[in-house]
């Protein structure tokens, strides 16, 4: 039986992160694509979420 793995939560601060609940991946607040911890590079602190990559997080920005 496999289960359906769950995103991490995380708190999201200036320049690192802090997981307050474990998983594999969380989730990109742009795109919902799973972001492996190990690569997530890109995240709002302001906002507390995360993105895929540069592109995503411009596209946040540039809507508000």
């Amino acid at each position: 039986m496999n289960a359906t793995p769950i995103p991490a939560t995380l708190h999201y601060g200036d320049g690192e992160f802090a997981v307050l609940k474990p998983g594999p991946f969380v989730l990109c607040a742009v795109s919902g694509r799973a972001i492996p911890l190990e690569t997530l590079r890109y995240w709002s602190a302001e906002r507390q979420e995360a993105y895929f990559s540069p592109a995503e997080a411009l596209s946040r920005f540039v809507e508000a």
